[in-house]
Protein backbone atom coordinates (compact mmCIF):
# COMPACT_ATOMS: atom_id res chain seq x y z
CA UNK A 1 0.00 0.00 0.00
CA UNK A 2 1.09 3.48 -0.64
CA UNK A 3 2.29 5.42 2.46
CA UNK A 4 0.12 8.65 3.34
CA UNK A 5 2.02 11.96 3.75
CA UNK A 6 1.11 14.57 6.71
CA UNK A 7 1.08 18.20 6.05
CA UNK A 8 1.50 20.49 9.33
CA UNK A 9 -0.34 23.51 8.62
CA UNK A 10 -0.40 26.73 10.26
CA UNK A 11 -3.89 28.02 10.40
CA UNK A 12 -2.80 31.42 11.05
CA UNK A 13 -4.74 33.57 13.63
CA UNK A 14 -8.21 32.70 13.78
CA UNK A 15 -8.73 35.03 11.05
CA UNK A 16 -9.86 32.97 8.23
CA UNK A 17 -8.48 35.38 5.74
CA UNK A 18 -4.77 34.96 6.85
CA UNK A 19 -4.61 31.56 5.80
CA UNK A 20 -2.41 30.68 3.35
CA UNK A 21 -3.04 29.87 -0.61
CA UNK A 22 -0.80 26.58 0.47
CA UNK A 23 -2.62 26.20 3.57
CA UNK A 24 -5.91 25.77 1.29
CA UNK A 25 -4.65 23.59 -1.15
CA UNK A 26 -3.68 20.97 1.25
CA UNK A 27 -7.47 21.09 2.98
CA UNK A 28 -8.57 20.47 -0.72
CA UNK A 29 -6.72 17.01 -1.29
CA UNK A 30 -7.18 15.91 2.52
CA UNK A 31 -8.32 12.45 3.22
CA UNK A 32 -8.04 13.22 6.98
CA UNK A 33 -8.19 17.21 8.91
CA UNK A 34 -7.09 17.13 12.23
CA UNK A 35 -7.63 20.67 13.44
CA UNK A 36 -7.29 22.63 17.04
CA UNK A 37 -9.28 25.17 18.95
CA UNK A 38 -7.56 27.96 17.68
CA UNK A 39 -8.01 26.82 14.14
CA UNK A 40 -11.12 29.00 12.63
CA UNK A 41 -13.93 26.69 12.22
CA UNK A 42 -14.34 28.96 8.66
CA UNK A 43 -11.21 26.77 6.89
CA UNK A 44 -12.56 23.77 7.42
CA UNK A 45 -15.38 24.93 4.15
CA UNK A 46 -11.99 24.30 2.02
CA UNK A 47 -12.46 20.45 3.64
CA UNK A 48 -13.85 18.05 0.28
CA UNK A 49 -16.54 16.37 1.07
CA UNK A 50 -16.51 12.89 2.61
CA UNK A 51 -13.28 13.78 3.75
CA UNK A 52 -12.65 12.95 7.51
CA UNK A 53 -12.53 15.62 9.93
CA UNK A 54 -11.06 15.22 13.70
CA UNK A 55 -11.19 18.48 16.30
CA UNK A 56 -8.71 17.28 19.10
CA UNK A 57 -8.90 20.83 21.67
CA UNK A 58 -5.89 22.16 22.36
CA UNK A 59 -7.89 24.84 24.86
CA UNK A 60 -6.09 25.81 27.59
CA UNK A 61 -5.38 22.31 28.66
CA UNK A 62 -8.74 21.27 28.27
CA UNK A 63 -7.26 18.61 25.35
CA UNK A 64 -9.62 16.66 23.66
CA UNK A 65 -7.21 13.99 22.29
CA UNK A 66 -3.91 14.11 24.55
CA UNK A 67 -0.66 14.86 22.09
CA UNK A 68 0.13 11.46 22.16
CA UNK A 69 -3.02 10.28 20.87
CA UNK A 70 -3.15 13.07 18.48
CA UNK A 71 0.53 11.76 17.11
CA UNK A 72 -0.79 8.19 17.04
CA UNK A 73 -3.84 9.19 14.53
CA UNK A 74 -1.56 11.39 12.36
CA UNK A 75 0.71 8.07 11.88
CA UNK A 76 -1.64 5.00 12.02
CA UNK A 77 -4.01 7.49 9.09
CA UNK A 78 -0.45 7.94 6.95
CA UNK A 79 0.47 4.23 7.27
CA UNK A 80 -3.16 3.49 5.51
CA UNK A 81 -1.83 5.68 2.55
CA UNK A 82 -4.29 9.05 3.36
CA UNK A 83 -3.18 12.46 2.80
CA UNK A 84 -3.59 14.20 6.45
CA UNK A 85 -3.76 17.80 7.03
CA UNK A 86 -2.79 18.75 10.93
CA UNK A 87 -4.01 22.16 11.26
CA UNK A 88 -2.73 23.92 14.09
CA UNK A 89 -3.37 28.07 15.16
CA UNK A 90 -0.58 30.06 14.35
CA UNK A 91 2.39 28.45 12.84
CA UNK A 92 3.48 24.96 13.53
CA UNK A 93 6.49 25.59 14.62
CA UNK A 94 6.14 28.69 17.28
CA UNK A 95 4.70 27.16 20.23
CA UNK A 96 2.67 24.91 18.43
CA UNK A 97 4.57 21.39 19.12
CA UNK A 98 4.82 21.53 15.47
CA UNK A 99 8.47 20.21 16.29
CA UNK A 100 7.34 17.35 18.12
CA UNK A 101 5.10 16.15 15.69
CA UNK A 102 7.26 16.32 13.06
CA UNK A 103 9.55 14.39 15.08
CA UNK A 104 7.47 11.57 15.63
CA UNK A 105 6.81 11.44 11.70
CA UNK A 106 10.14 11.43 10.86
CA UNK A 107 10.82 8.72 13.53
CA UNK A 108 7.90 6.56 11.50
CA UNK A 109 9.32 6.81 8.20
CA UNK A 110 6.13 9.37 7.15
CA UNK A 111 6.49 11.72 5.12
CA UNK A 112 5.65 15.12 6.10
CA UNK A 113 5.62 19.15 4.35
CA UNK A 114 5.76 21.97 6.55
CA UNK A 115 3.29 24.95 5.91
CA UNK A 116 4.22 28.12 8.28
CA UNK A 117 1.71 30.22 9.29
CA UNK A 118 0.60 33.38 10.39
CA UNK A 119 1.67 33.29 14.00
CA UNK A 120 -0.62 35.39 16.33
CA UNK A 121 2.59 36.79 17.72
CA UNK A 122 2.77 39.39 15.02
CA UNK A 123 -0.87 39.53 13.65
CA UNK A 124 -2.20 40.04 16.97
CA UNK A 125 0.02 43.30 17.54
CA UNK A 126 -0.48 44.43 14.05
CA UNK A 127 -4.26 44.27 14.35
CA UNK A 128 -3.67 46.20 17.81
CA UNK A 129 -1.76 49.52 15.74
CA UNK A 130 1.59 48.09 17.53
CA UNK A 131 4.46 47.50 15.38
CA UNK A 132 7.04 44.98 17.13
CA UNK A 133 9.73 46.74 15.42
CA UNK A 134 10.62 50.57 14.93
CA UNK A 135 13.40 52.26 14.24
CA UNK A 136 12.69 54.78 16.80
CA UNK A 137 12.12 52.74 19.47
CA UNK A 138 13.66 49.23 18.91
CA UNK A 139 15.15 46.85 16.53
CA UNK A 140 15.22 43.62 18.18
CA UNK A 141 12.06 41.80 19.15
CA UNK A 142 11.83 37.71 21.08
CA UNK A 143 9.00 34.99 21.08
CA UNK A 144 8.36 34.03 24.42
CA UNK A 145 6.40 30.78 26.13
CA UNK A 146 4.21 32.24 28.71
CA UNK A 147 3.85 29.07 30.35
CA UNK A 148 6.69 26.68 30.30
CA UNK A 149 6.44 22.73 30.65
CA UNK A 150 5.45 22.81 34.46
CA UNK A 151 7.11 19.45 34.83
CA UNK A 152 10.78 21.16 34.22
CA UNK A 153 12.76 22.10 37.71
CA UNK A 154 14.38 25.28 36.19
CA UNK A 155 13.57 27.84 33.80
CA UNK A 156 14.53 28.22 30.55
CA UNK A 157 14.14 31.25 29.77
CA UNK A 158 17.17 33.18 31.06
CA UNK A 159 14.91 36.89 32.54
CA UNK A 160 18.28 38.70 33.49
CA UNK A 161 18.85 38.84 29.41
CA UNK A 162 15.69 39.14 28.39
CA UNK A 163 14.55 42.05 30.34
CA UNK A 164 17.08 44.44 29.99
CA UNK A 165 18.72 42.69 26.40
CA UNK A 166 15.53 43.25 24.00
CA UNK A 167 13.57 46.15 22.76
CA UNK A 168 9.98 44.17 22.36
CA UNK A 169 8.87 40.97 24.00
CA UNK A 170 6.10 38.98 22.85
CA UNK A 171 4.38 36.21 25.45
CA UNK A 172 2.21 34.03 24.23
CA UNK A 173 -0.58 31.78 26.38
CA UNK A 174 0.83 33.94 29.24
CA UNK A 175 -2.88 35.33 30.95
CA UNK A 176 -2.61 33.17 33.68
CA UNK A 177 0.98 34.24 34.54
CA UNK A 178 0.77 37.58 33.88
CA UNK A 179 1.48 38.66 37.19
CA UNK A 180 4.66 36.46 37.36
CA UNK A 181 5.90 37.68 34.07
CA UNK A 182 5.71 41.18 34.59
CA UNK A 183 7.20 40.10 38.66
CA UNK A 184 10.04 38.44 36.61
CA UNK A 185 10.74 41.37 34.62
CA UNK A 186 10.85 43.98 36.40
CA UNK A 187 13.07 41.69 39.23
CA UNK A 188 15.56 41.54 36.55
CA UNK A 189 16.20 45.09 35.77
CA UNK A 190 12.92 46.25 32.96
CA UNK A 191 11.37 49.62 34.00
CA UNK A 192 8.26 48.99 35.97
CA UNK A 193 6.65 52.20 33.83
CA UNK A 194 7.60 49.97 30.26
CA UNK A 195 4.17 49.82 28.71
CA UNK A 196 2.32 46.60 28.11
CA UNK A 197 -0.46 45.56 25.80
CA UNK A 198 -2.94 42.24 26.26
CA UNK A 199 -4.64 41.56 23.35
CA UNK A 200 -7.32 39.02 23.24
CA UNK A 201 -8.78 37.22 20.50
CA UNK A 202 -6.24 39.29 17.96
CA UNK A 203 -7.29 39.56 14.66
CA UNK A 204 -11.26 39.00 14.86
CA UNK A 205 -14.23 41.02 15.47
CA UNK A 206 -13.82 40.25 19.23
CA UNK A 207 -10.89 41.39 19.67
CA UNK A 208 -9.80 43.59 22.72
CA UNK A 209 -6.97 45.36 23.88
CA UNK A 210 -5.75 46.10 27.48
CA UNK A 211 -2.96 48.67 27.63
CA UNK A 212 -1.19 49.64 30.99
CA UNK A 213 2.44 49.26 32.36
CA UNK A 214 4.14 46.18 33.74
CA UNK A 215 3.70 47.72 37.53
CA UNK A 216 -0.26 48.41 36.25
CA UNK A 217 -1.18 45.86 33.83
CA UNK A 218 -1.93 42.79 36.26
CA UNK A 219 -4.81 45.32 37.91
CA UNK A 220 -5.59 46.52 34.31
CA UNK A 221 -6.25 42.97 33.50
CA UNK A 222 -8.37 41.76 35.91
CA UNK A 223 -10.83 45.00 35.83
CA UNK A 224 -11.48 43.87 32.32
CA UNK A 225 -11.94 40.85 33.17
CA UNK A 226 -9.60 39.26 29.86
CA UNK A 227 -9.07 35.72 29.46
CA UNK A 228 -7.38 33.30 27.14
CA UNK A 229 -6.38 33.30 24.60
CA UNK A 230 -4.44 36.31 24.41
CA UNK A 231 -1.08 37.64 23.58
CA UNK A 232 1.18 39.92 25.62
CA UNK A 233 3.74 42.81 23.91
CA UNK A 234 6.21 44.23 26.57
CA UNK A 235 7.85 47.40 25.00
CA UNK A 236 7.87 51.09 23.90
CA UNK A 237 6.64 49.92 20.64
CA UNK A 238 3.18 50.06 22.24
CA UNK A 239 3.39 53.84 22.22
CA UNK A 240 2.17 53.80 18.41
CA UNK A 241 -0.98 52.34 19.59
CA UNK A 242 -2.78 55.57 19.79
CA UNK A 243 -1.83 56.74 16.04
CA UNK A 244 -1.54 53.56 14.45
CA UNK A 245 -5.09 51.39 15.87
CA UNK A 246 -6.80 50.77 12.28
CA UNK A 247 -8.34 47.69 13.52
CA UNK A 248 -10.67 48.57 16.66
CA UNK A 249 -11.49 52.03 14.72
CA UNK A 250 -13.26 51.19 12.09
CA UNK A 251 -17.18 51.50 11.89
CA UNK A 252 -18.83 48.55 13.17
CA UNK A 253 -16.19 47.01 15.05
CA UNK A 254 -17.19 45.09 18.46
CA UNK A 255 -21.15 44.83 16.46
CA UNK A 256 -22.46 41.54 15.63
CA UNK A 257 -24.48 41.23 12.68
CA UNK A 258 -27.12 38.29 12.09
CA UNK A 259 -27.31 37.69 8.01
CA UNK A 260 -30.15 36.44 7.02
CA UNK A 261 -29.67 35.75 3.07
CA UNK A 262 -29.55 32.61 1.99
CA UNK A 263 -25.98 31.17 2.60
CA UNK A 264 -25.10 30.38 -1.60
CA UNK A 265 -25.36 34.84 -1.71
CA UNK A 266 -24.38 35.95 1.53
CA UNK A 267 -20.56 35.52 1.21
CA UNK A 268 -21.15 38.97 -0.68
CA UNK A 269 -22.64 41.07 2.52
CA UNK A 270 -20.73 39.00 5.13
CA UNK A 271 -17.66 40.76 3.33
CA UNK A 272 -18.76 44.18 3.23
CA UNK A 273 -19.93 43.62 6.66
CA UNK A 274 -16.94 42.33 8.10
CA UNK A 275 -14.92 44.67 6.13
CA UNK A 276 -16.27 47.28 8.21
CA UNK A 277 -15.63 45.59 11.37
CA UNK A 278 -18.67 43.48 12.13
CA UNK A 279 -19.03 40.19 13.86
CA UNK A 280 -21.55 38.17 11.02
CA UNK A 281 -23.40 35.41 12.26
CA UNK A 282 -24.91 33.68 9.40
CA UNK A 283 -28.47 32.67 9.97
CA UNK A 284 -29.81 31.77 6.52
CA UNK A 285 -33.25 31.63 6.59
CA UNK A 286 -33.69 30.98 3.02
CA UNK A 287 -32.52 28.09 0.86
CA UNK A 288 -32.52 28.29 -2.76
CA UNK A 289 -33.61 25.05 -4.38
CA UNK A 290 -34.82 23.48 -7.82
CA UNK A 291 -38.34 23.45 -8.79
CA UNK A 292 -40.37 20.65 -7.92
CA UNK A 293 -40.94 20.11 -11.39
CA UNK A 294 -39.30 20.82 -13.86
CA UNK A 295 -41.31 20.41 -16.90
CA UNK A 296 -42.89 23.87 -17.39
CA UNK A 297 -39.87 25.65 -17.74
CA UNK A 298 -38.28 22.83 -20.38
CA UNK A 299 -41.31 23.27 -22.12
CA UNK A 300 -40.58 26.85 -22.41
CA UNK A 301 -37.46 26.31 -23.28
CA UNK A 302 -37.96 24.20 -26.24
CA UNK A 303 -40.23 26.74 -27.35
CA UNK A 304 -37.78 29.97 -26.88
CA UNK A 305 -38.17 31.73 -30.20
CA UNK A 306 -41.79 32.16 -29.39
CA UNK A 307 -41.09 34.45 -26.64
CA UNK A 308 -40.31 38.13 -27.55
CA UNK A 309 -39.57 39.29 -23.61
CA UNK A 310 -37.36 37.39 -21.37
CA UNK A 311 -37.36 38.97 -18.12
CA UNK A 312 -35.30 38.17 -15.09
CA UNK A 313 -36.07 39.72 -11.64
CA UNK A 314 -33.50 37.78 -9.00
CA UNK A 315 -29.97 36.79 -9.77
CA UNK A 316 -30.94 32.97 -8.63
CA UNK A 317 -33.80 33.25 -12.08
CA UNK A 318 -30.94 33.80 -14.31
CA UNK A 319 -28.61 30.94 -12.65
CA UNK A 320 -31.54 27.94 -12.61
CA UNK A 321 -32.77 29.60 -16.34
CA UNK A 322 -29.36 28.97 -17.80
CA UNK A 323 -28.46 25.94 -15.91
CA UNK A 324 -31.89 24.28 -17.41
CA UNK A 325 -30.82 25.91 -20.72
CA UNK A 326 -27.48 24.51 -20.80
CA UNK A 327 -28.89 20.66 -19.71
CA UNK A 328 -30.72 20.84 -21.90
CA UNK A 329 -27.87 20.66 -24.93
CA UNK A 330 -28.60 24.41 -26.01
CA UNK A 331 -26.93 28.10 -25.38
CA UNK A 332 -27.51 31.62 -25.48
CA UNK A 333 -28.26 31.26 -29.60
CA UNK A 334 -30.93 30.64 -28.36
CA UNK A 335 -31.98 33.56 -27.56
CA UNK A 336 -31.11 35.91 -30.19
CA UNK A 337 -34.67 36.65 -31.24
CA UNK A 338 -35.58 37.33 -27.89
CA UNK A 339 -35.59 40.98 -26.00
CA UNK A 340 -34.27 40.77 -22.12
CA UNK A 341 -35.22 42.56 -18.89
CA UNK A 342 -33.27 42.43 -15.81
CA UNK A 343 -34.39 43.79 -12.33
CA UNK A 344 -31.10 45.59 -10.79
CA UNK A 345 -27.69 45.95 -11.52
CA UNK A 346 -26.59 42.54 -9.31
CA UNK A 347 -29.72 40.30 -11.87
CA UNK A 348 -28.07 42.85 -15.10
CA UNK A 349 -24.50 42.13 -14.23
CA UNK A 350 -25.24 38.14 -13.72
CA UNK A 351 -26.99 38.08 -17.50
CA UNK A 352 -24.23 39.52 -18.55
CA UNK A 353 -21.96 36.85 -17.52
CA UNK A 354 -23.78 34.71 -19.47
CA UNK A 355 -23.03 37.25 -22.34
CA UNK A 356 -26.32 38.74 -22.96
CA UNK A 357 -26.65 42.83 -21.99
CA UNK A 358 -30.83 43.54 -20.52
CA UNK A 359 -32.44 45.62 -23.27
CA UNK A 360 -34.07 46.89 -20.01
CA UNK A 361 -32.62 47.60 -16.74
CA UNK A 362 -35.20 49.86 -14.38
CA UNK A 363 -34.05 52.64 -12.63
CA UNK A 364 -35.14 51.19 -8.96
CA UNK A 365 -35.13 47.06 -8.15
CA UNK A 366 -38.44 46.67 -7.64
CA UNK A 367 -40.93 44.86 -10.07
CA UNK A 368 -43.21 48.35 -9.76
CA UNK A 369 -40.06 49.99 -11.53
CA UNK A 370 -39.93 47.30 -14.61
CA UNK A 371 -43.40 47.72 -15.14
CA UNK A 372 -43.01 51.89 -15.19
CA UNK A 373 -39.55 50.62 -17.70
CA UNK A 374 -42.08 48.44 -19.66
CA UNK A 375 -44.54 51.30 -20.93
CA UNK A 376 -42.41 52.66 -22.87
CA UNK A 377 -42.55 49.46 -25.20
CA UNK A 378 -45.62 47.91 -27.57
CA UNK A 379 -46.59 45.06 -25.25
CA UNK A 380 -49.96 44.29 -26.42
CA UNK A 381 -49.99 40.90 -27.82
CA UNK A 382 -46.28 40.10 -26.78
CA UNK A 383 -45.27 36.77 -25.28
CA UNK A 384 -43.22 37.11 -22.05
CA UNK A 385 -41.49 34.23 -20.21
CA UNK A 386 -40.62 35.27 -16.55
CA UNK A 387 -38.41 32.26 -14.90
CA UNK A 388 -38.58 33.22 -11.26
CA UNK A 389 -39.32 32.12 -7.71
CA UNK A 390 -42.16 29.96 -6.86
CA UNK A 391 -43.19 32.20 -4.38
CA UNK A 392 -42.51 35.42 -5.91
CA UNK A 393 -44.85 38.48 -5.73
CA UNK A 394 -47.67 38.73 -8.38
CA UNK A 395 -47.66 42.53 -9.42
CA UNK A 396 -45.32 41.75 -12.32
CA UNK A 397 -47.48 39.36 -14.28
CA UNK A 398 -50.75 40.97 -13.24
CA UNK A 399 -49.31 44.68 -14.98
CA UNK A 400 -48.14 43.03 -17.79
CA UNK A 401 -50.90 41.76 -18.74
CA UNK A 402 -52.85 44.81 -17.95
CA UNK A 403 -50.95 46.29 -20.78
CA UNK A 404 -52.39 43.22 -23.10
CA UNK A 405 -49.02 40.88 -22.70
CA UNK A 406 -49.40 37.39 -22.60
CA UNK A 407 -47.13 36.46 -19.62
CA UNK A 408 -46.05 32.63 -18.69
CA UNK A 409 -45.24 32.75 -14.81
CA UNK A 410 -42.83 29.80 -14.59
CA UNK A 411 -41.02 28.82 -11.75
CA UNK A 412 -37.54 28.23 -12.27
CA UNK A 413 -36.22 27.36 -8.37
CA UNK A 414 -37.93 27.64 -4.97
CA UNK A 415 -36.92 28.23 -1.71
CA UNK A 416 -37.04 26.85 1.95
CA UNK A 417 -36.61 27.20 5.39
CA UNK A 418 -33.27 25.68 6.64
CA UNK A 419 -32.70 26.02 10.26
CA UNK A 420 -29.28 26.61 10.41
CA UNK A 421 -27.77 27.81 13.93
CA UNK A 422 -31.20 28.18 15.19
CA UNK A 423 -30.31 28.01 18.71
CA UNK A 424 -27.12 29.30 18.57
CA UNK A 425 -29.16 32.65 17.21
CA UNK A 426 -31.48 32.14 20.22
CA UNK A 427 -28.82 31.86 23.13
CA UNK A 428 -27.18 35.37 21.91
CA UNK A 429 -30.90 37.29 21.08
CA UNK A 430 -31.43 36.13 24.69
CA UNK A 431 -28.08 37.38 25.75
CA UNK A 432 -28.49 40.47 24.74
CA UNK A 433 -25.63 40.15 22.26
CA UNK A 434 -26.74 40.61 18.96
CA UNK A 435 -26.53 44.34 17.81
CA UNK A 436 -28.03 44.20 14.24
CA UNK A 437 -30.75 42.20 12.10
CA UNK A 438 -30.44 42.16 8.04
CA UNK A 439 -33.10 41.60 5.85
CA UNK A 440 -32.32 41.57 2.39
CA UNK A 441 -36.06 40.52 0.99
CA UNK A 442 -40.05 40.01 2.28
CA UNK A 443 -38.91 35.83 2.70
CA UNK A 444 -36.23 36.21 4.78
CA UNK A 445 -38.22 38.30 7.04
CA UNK A 446 -40.98 36.02 7.20
CA UNK A 447 -38.81 33.05 7.70
CA UNK A 448 -36.54 34.71 10.15
CA UNK A 449 -39.58 35.37 12.80
CA UNK A 450 -40.81 31.92 12.02
CA UNK A 451 -37.37 30.81 14.00
CA UNK A 452 -38.43 32.72 16.77
CA UNK A 453 -40.71 31.35 19.60
CA UNK A 454 -44.08 33.38 19.33
CA UNK A 455 -44.89 33.95 22.86
CA UNK A 456 -40.88 35.28 23.12
CA UNK A 457 -40.79 37.49 20.08
CA UNK A 458 -40.84 40.66 21.28
CA UNK A 459 -38.57 39.81 24.05
CA UNK A 460 -35.82 38.29 21.64
CA UNK A 461 -35.48 41.79 19.70
CA UNK A 462 -35.98 44.37 21.99
CA UNK A 463 -33.46 46.73 21.41
CA UNK A 464 -31.77 44.89 18.01
CA UNK A 465 -31.71 47.19 15.20
CA UNK A 466 -33.68 46.08 12.13
CA UNK A 467 -31.88 46.41 8.36
CA UNK A 468 -34.31 46.42 5.22
CA UNK A 469 -32.96 46.42 1.62
CA UNK A 470 -36.02 48.19 0.61
CA UNK A 471 -39.47 49.56 0.86
CA UNK A 472 -41.21 46.02 0.30
CA UNK A 473 -38.73 44.58 2.75
CA UNK A 474 -39.37 46.98 5.52
CA UNK A 475 -42.95 47.11 4.72
CA UNK A 476 -43.51 43.16 5.46
CA UNK A 477 -40.94 43.23 8.55
CA UNK A 478 -43.27 46.35 10.49
CA UNK A 479 -46.36 44.27 9.62
CA UNK A 480 -44.91 40.86 11.49
CA UNK A 481 -44.21 43.35 14.33
CA UNK A 482 -40.59 44.17 13.89
CA UNK A 483 -39.26 47.52 14.15
CA UNK A 484 -37.55 48.95 10.88
CA UNK A 485 -34.38 51.36 12.05
CA UNK A 486 -32.49 51.24 8.48
CA UNK A 487 -33.79 51.53 5.23
CA UNK A 488 -31.52 51.34 2.02
CA UNK A 489 -31.78 54.11 -0.89
CA UNK A 490 -30.35 51.67 -3.18
CA UNK A 491 -31.91 48.38 -3.00
CA UNK A 492 -28.87 46.20 -3.37
CA UNK A 493 -26.13 44.65 -0.80
CA UNK A 494 -23.69 47.92 -1.32
CA UNK A 495 -26.84 50.61 -1.20
CA UNK A 496 -28.17 48.30 2.50
CA UNK A 497 -24.11 48.56 3.82
CA UNK A 498 -23.88 52.37 3.45
CA UNK A 499 -27.35 52.67 4.92
CA UNK A 500 -26.00 51.03 7.82
CA UNK A 501 -22.87 52.37 8.18
CA UNK A 502 -24.94 56.02 8.12
CA UNK A 503 -26.83 54.90 10.61
CA UNK A 504 -23.87 53.81 13.09
CA UNK A 505 -21.75 57.21 12.33
CA UNK A 506 -25.27 59.37 13.41
CA UNK A 507 -25.02 57.66 16.39
CA UNK A 508 -21.10 57.90 17.14
CA UNK A 509 -21.78 61.45 16.39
Amino acid sequence: MKQGKVYLVGAGPREPDLVTVRAVECLKRADVVIYDFLAAPELLKHVREGAETIYVGKKGGDHTLSQDKINEVMVARAKQGRTIVRLKGGDPFIFGRGGEEAEVLAEAGIQFEVVPGVTSAVAAPAYAGIPLTHRLYTSTVAFVTGHEDPTKKHSSIDWSKLATGVGTLVFLMGVKNLAKIAERLMAAGRDPKTPVAVVRWGTTPQQTTVVGTLDTIVAEVQAADLKPPATIVVGEVIKLRDSLNWFEKRALFGRTVVVTRARAQASELVRRLSDLGAACLESPTIKVVPPEDWSPLDAAIDNLGTYDWLVFTSVNGVSFFFERLYEKDNDVRALRDVSTAAIGPTTAKRLRDFGLKSDIIPETYRAESIVEAFKQEPMNGKRVLLPRAKEARSVLPVELRKMGAIVDEIAAYQTEQPRENVDVLIRRLEEGSIDLLTFTSSSTVRNFKALLPPERFESLIKGVTVAAIGPITAETARELGFKVDIMAQDYTIDGLCEAILRHYKRRNI
